[in-house]
């Protein structure tokens, strides 16, 4: 059973907002949260500052960048992220063990600036995709063997883990160990709108089957009260 502290460290609340809103949420979140995740939409319109702007609130950021490009573009990049004071950065597995391994060293660079590295976590298959969407795209294997697949590779290529959805986060965590971090998007409370995700599980259902990190979005973005949303999947988890 988690402690109080290991549930709130295990929710990463996906602020796919705007500046004010995000800050807004961040605001009421101080103090209960731990983590917020920072995505595309939100850092390309306001740059690092929104990273600095949610650590000045005492919180951890999820920089979900999911950095795709020539390894000597994303070891820049990587390194910039975690000079912005990312916590948490993703990047795809796709493109190759080479551009992974130069995203490490990165992050690697960074941290002898900043003290204290950034932990990289690597994209199998967006939870967006199914089987159908795979092979949209030419790719012949079934989903599990595909994120299989690009999971062993990353990590073997300096990742610290892996971002998948909370069905394979048990064959991760066999996979790859129990010091990986596994962050799994895809969280949706029981009664909760599927939305455009086609691989989810309750809270309680990813962290039984391994995962570390659970990021929540709309369930509490779009909740009535965000608040007492949060407090109520904290509590899910207490008694798991």
């Amino acid at each position: 059973m988690l402690t109080d502290e290991q549930a709130r460290e295990s929710l990463v609340v996906a602020l796919d907002l705007d500046r004010g809103d995000a800050l807004g949420l961040a605001d009421k979140l101080r103090g209960k949260a731990r983590w917020v995740k920072v995505g595309m939409t939100l850092f390309y319109a306001e740059g690092p500052s929104i990273v600095h702007e949610m650590r000045e609130r005492g919180l951890k950021v999820f920089l979900d960048l999911k950095l795709h490009d020539i390894p000597f573009q994303v070891r820049g990049a990587a390194r910039a992220a975690s000079l912005a004071g990312a916590d948490i950065l993703s990047i795809h597995a796709m493109g190759s063990a080479d551009m992974v391994a130069q995203a490490r060293a990165g992050v690697e660079d960074a941290a002898q600036v900043r003290g204290g590295r950034a932990r990289l976590v690597a994209i199998s298959v967006l939870t967006s995709m199914d089987q159908d969407s795979l092979a949209e795209i030419g790719v012949c294997g079934t989903v599990a063997e595909e994120v299989s697949r690009l999971a062993g590779l990353s990590v073997r290529a300096g990742s610290d883990g892996v971002v998948c959805s909370p069905q394979e986060a048990s064959a991760m965590r066999a996979l790859l160990g129990e010091g990986a971090l596994i962050v799994t998007p895809g969280i949706r409370p029981k009664g909760a709108s599927v939305g455009d995700q086609k691989r989810i599980a309750t809270p309680s259902a990813a962290i039984a089957a391994g995962a570390t990190k659970l990021v929540v979005g709309r369930p509490i973005t779009q909740a009535t009260d965000p608040v007492r949303t949060f407090e109520a999947l904290v509590g899910e988890l207490l008694g798991a």
